[in-house]
């Protein structure tokens, strides 16, 4: 098929070969039966460095590393950012992204769908 959808402003997903790839750079990042974030560069950021005390007193409105983490998820290829989290410590990476391949090139075979511009259009 080798149709490509934009998925994210930097996620894309090949139809054909059933992969995500970077929407900046076109890097391969992960068979899309995985989850993306997998084939993503992680850094696991002090959420402090971030979101820094805004005065020195015991609540001082910034977020404590020991009840969260942010993480950034970037592209190999070209260092593109592809998406951001804030999870407890500990806690897996979630997979917000779950899309029936199968289904979708079955309806885009029956002719339901197209792919235009890397977008998904209903056919008129």
């Amino acid at each position: 098929m080798g149709d490509r959808l934009h998925v994210t402003e930097y996620l894309d997903l090949d139809l054909g070969d059933e992969t995500w790839y970077c929407g900046q750079c076109n890097y391969k990042l992960i068979s899309a039966k995985e989850n993306y974030k997998k084939g993503c560069l992680v850094y696991d950021r002090d959420p402090t460095d971030i979101h820094p005390p805004i005065v020195n007193e015991k609540i001082n409105f910034a977020p404590d590393p020991t009840w969260i983490r942010i993480l950034e998820f970037y592209c190999p290829g070209c260092g593109a950012q592809i998406e951001t989290e804030y999870l407890p410590p500990g806690h897996p990476i979630t997979n917000d992204m779950e899309i029936d391949i199968k289904g979708l090139k079955e309806r885009i075979s029956r002719g339901e769908y197209v792919v235009k511009d890397k977008r998904l259009e209903v056919k008129s």
